[in-house]
């Protein structure tokens, strides 16, 4: 009886098995009968061709379970589904005005892309990247503008992808691998569970670099000629990306593989100046972060001389999350300050006095101010230039120091110090030949650079500095020691200056303009190419501002130390008093 239950029991585990088998295929097959006219040819013959291999395989093989995950992908995804897009541009830039302040460049693109829609145009291989510094809300403005078209979201981040495991991040493993998976596109559409979402990859500029670049994956992903036909290493059949809508987000554009940022149209985000943060926080982050700490907008009153004093003190960066930080921090001990009087959520009422933010206590609530005023001088000392710097974080002002350490016959030199990059250097070298050429032609008689040994420095020397900006500045703070002349005090300069003296283009312009205005800066100098960039400026950035756009140092040269600017040399004083003089005497006479 024993042996004939076992024979019994033995006959009936296929069966079962071949039940589960079929039970798992007619799951399979339900899936894609709604939607078996919309998946493409290619991908419904391998499907038909796993389902055929699953009602053959031998009950406990390893194939089993590797075909049922491989079949529940390719049956999983949303073949021929497309969400409904918003071509209603108003609608469009309704939702972009009230998820965002200003920008209107980057709404302007948007709309733009909607306009071309409505018309039945296409938008195949369009990849925006927004381009800017942290906290300009370049991810948040990825949402908005997903919700102005009616596009599913998606995001992930590609920062510090490396190597050929993390190429399989974004293209999928192989089969052949254990627990193998597909990349993070497919998992993206099956996610949103649409072909057209908007995907937003983050910080593609910090791609590692490495003898497997992943940056190669991301351009049969990007790239529109090659989208159309994008094969996932897992799945093994192309899918149609041309209808998705790829946003990428960057700090800096320049570190983006050269092949890369061919395929994008890069907008830039150069970020908020003073008056947009204080719209932004009158609009957005107080009322937000009233509602997530449980304090009514009635129950505390902040100043706009206060949220100035926040912005210009604590919170100068170009974004607005170190701006969200500083308010949530006031709220947080406004709450702690009502609960303690006894306030709650069941009573809030009980404190009805009302909490007043203002200057004379707003270090009470975030501490002493971080920064402080940036000119270091009131009078500019012979040998000091301002100059003008773009940082990560901003614009700032460079100072640009120069002295003499050693005078003799012969013993000319040039010292440089100051944490300065490779390029700031040579353009040091650069200043000191194009400033002994020009002392050479202005007074010949003034030996100062061939018997001087000097020393060029830049302050804050623990900050590393580079760029191809600070040439002029240079060559205006050699000269200002060679002739014992000072520059005027409410003058900066920026450009980088060839042998000839050509002045060339830079960047940063809106950074650098809000650094003048920090220091107080009367007049300007840019160079004859940023024209254009600084015309686009807004009009309460460029107000009371003497901007002079320059092409040869020539111009620098008349500017920083003409008659017209300051006041007369010594000399030329003493020749208009001695002539004052003879006209008078000539009268008495």
């Amino acid at each position: 009886m024993l042996q004939v239950a076992e024979e019994e029991v033995q006959v009936q585990e296929p069966t079962q098995k071949t039940d589960d088998e079929s039970l798992f295929a007619e799951v399979f097959r339900a899936r894609i009968k709604p939607i078996k006219e919309k998946i493409p040819k290619h991908v419904l013959k391998v499907i038909e061709e796993e389902l055929e291999k699953l009602q053959i395989l031998e009950a406990g093989l390893e194939d089993i379970s590797s075909t049922y995950g491989y079949l529940d992908w390719l049956t999983v995804l949303p073949w021929g589904t497309f969400s409904d897009e918003n071509f209603d541009v108003g609608q469009a830039e309704k939702i972009l005005d009230n998820e965002h302040y200003g920008l209107s460049h980057v709404k302007e693109r948007v709309l733009e892309f909607i306009a071309v829609r409505r018309l039945g145009g296409t938008s195949k291989g369009k990849v925006l990247c927004l381009s800017g510094p942290p906290g300009v809300g370049k991810t948040s403005l990825g949402h908005a503008i997903a919700r102005a078209l009616g596009r599913k979201f998606f995001q992930f981040s590609v920062g510090g992808l490396s190597g050929s495991s993390d190429v399989d991040e974004i293209k999928g493993f192989r089969r052949s691998y254990a627990r193998a998976l597909p990349g993070r596109m497919v998992k993206c559409l099956k996610s949103v569970g649409t072909l057209n979402p908007l995907v937003l990859i983050d910080e593609i500029d910090k791609l590692g670099k490495s003898y497997d670049d992943p940056s190669t994956a991301l351009l049969e992903l990007l790239d529109p000629e090659q989208n159309a036909h994008f094969r996932d290493n897992y799945l093994d059949v192309t899918i149609d990306l041309s209808k998705v809508l790829f946003v990428c987000t960057a700090n800096n554009s320049d570190t983006i593989p050269e092949p890369l940022l061919d395929r994008m149209e890069v907008i830039e985000i150069p970020g908020y100046i003073t008056d947009d943060k204080m719209h932004i926080a009158r609009d957005h982050l107080l009322n937000s972060t009233c509602i997530d700490c449980g304090i009514k907008p009635e129950q505390v009153v902040v100043s706009d001389a206060t949220l100035r004093s926040l912005i210009e003190n604590y919170c100068r960066e170009p974004g607005v999350r170190n701006l969200q930080k500083h308010i949530e921090k006031i709220y947080r001990k406004i709450a702690l300050k009502l609960v303690r009087e006894g306030a709650s959520a069941e009573a809030p009422e009980v404190s009805v006095k009302k909490v007043m933010i203002d200057e004379p206590n707003l270090a009470e609530y975030v501490g002493q101010p971080e920064f402080y005023e940036e000119k270091i001088y009131e009078q500019t000392p012979i040998g000091v230039v301002m100059g003008l710097a773009w940082t990560s974080t901003g614009g700032s002002p460079l100072y640009i120091e120069t002295t003499s350490v050693e005078v003799g016959e012969g013993k000319g030199g040039l010292r440089i110090t100051g944490q300065l990059g490779d390029v700031m250097k040579e353009s040091a070298e650069i200043a000191h030949t194009v400033a002994r050429r020009i002392m050479l032609e202005k007074e010949p008689k003034n030996l100062f650079f061939a018997n001087s040994k000097l020393h060029l420095h830049a302050p804050e020397g623990e900050t590393p500095k580079d760029g191809p900006s600070a040439g002029c500045t240079m060559i205006t703070s050699l000269l200002s020691l060679a002739m014992k002349k000072p520059v005027r005090k409410d003058l900066a300069m920026t450009g980088e200056v060839t042998l000839t003296g050509r002045i060339l283009p830079i960047g940063g312009v809106k950074e650098k303009t809000m650094a003048a205005r920090r220091s107080r800066v009367k007049m300007i100098i840019f160079p004859e190419a940023n024209r254009k960039d600084f015309d686009e400026l807004p009009k309460n950035v460029k107000e009371g501002l003497d901007v002079h756009f320059v092409d040869e140092y020539e111009q620098v040269f008349k500017l920083a130390f003409g008659y017209h600017l300051g006041s007369p040399p010594l000399n030329f004083r003493r020749s208009l008093t001695s002539l004052m003089w003879d006209l008078l005497s000539g009268c008495f006479q």
